[in-house]
């Protein structure tokens, strides 16, 4: 059987069935003050555990789905309230949290990120799923925004794969 190009709806399937306790997977960077984020690791804490029991059922497929769910639900809690805590510490009180792209999709990281954002004072911000399933429409929405607010580039503009948060002068900050 080929594997769908995006596992994540049949991961949250199949995690609804399942028991998200019966496994121990780790926590990257959980706990940590700084925001960086990491899900190294996981993945292969995953395989171990499924190859210490192969063959696997179709509950121990579910249970290992909800167990990595859960891991990767509280991973993504934990790092997002380390970055509003510095996004604070930097820039004062955030407006929002914003979630786009596939993840975004997820029902429990969704409700996850409305609790991170309740704890941070915030409110969460997401299009409706059927946008989110497609990093095009993820970047078209943050192209938009930036429109919106004035910030334009020319096609001059070099990319870059980390972009600051700080503003920017000269063709990236609002006119």
């Amino acid at each position: 059987m080929t594997p769908p190009i995006s596992p994540g709806p049949a991961v949250e399937r199949e995690a609804a069935r399942g028991d998200g306790y019966r496994f121990t997977l780790p926590r990257p960077m959980v706990g940590r003050e700084e925001p960086d984020f990491s899900l190294s690791g996981l993945k292969t804490a995953l395989r171990i555990e499924a190859e210490k029991i192969a063959p696997l059922s179709d509950q121990d497929v579910a249970d290992l789905c909800a167990t990595f769910q859960r891991a990767v639900v509280e991973v993504v809690g934990d790092r997002m309230l380390a970055g509003l805590r510095a996004f604070r510490r930097r820039f004062g009180d955030p407006s929002a949290l914003v979630v786009a792209g596939g993840v975004a999709v997820n029902q429990s990281i969704r409700r996850a990120l409305e609790k991170v954002a309740s704890v941070a004072g915030t409110v969460l911000v997401a299009p409706p799923a059927e946008l989110c399933t497609d990093n095009g429409a993820m970047i078209a929405w943050a192209g938009a925004e930036r429109m919106a607010r004035g910030m334009t580039d020319t096609l001059a503009a070099s990319p870059r794969a980390r972009w600051p948060l700080e503003a920017q002068g000269g063709a990236h900050s609002p006119a």
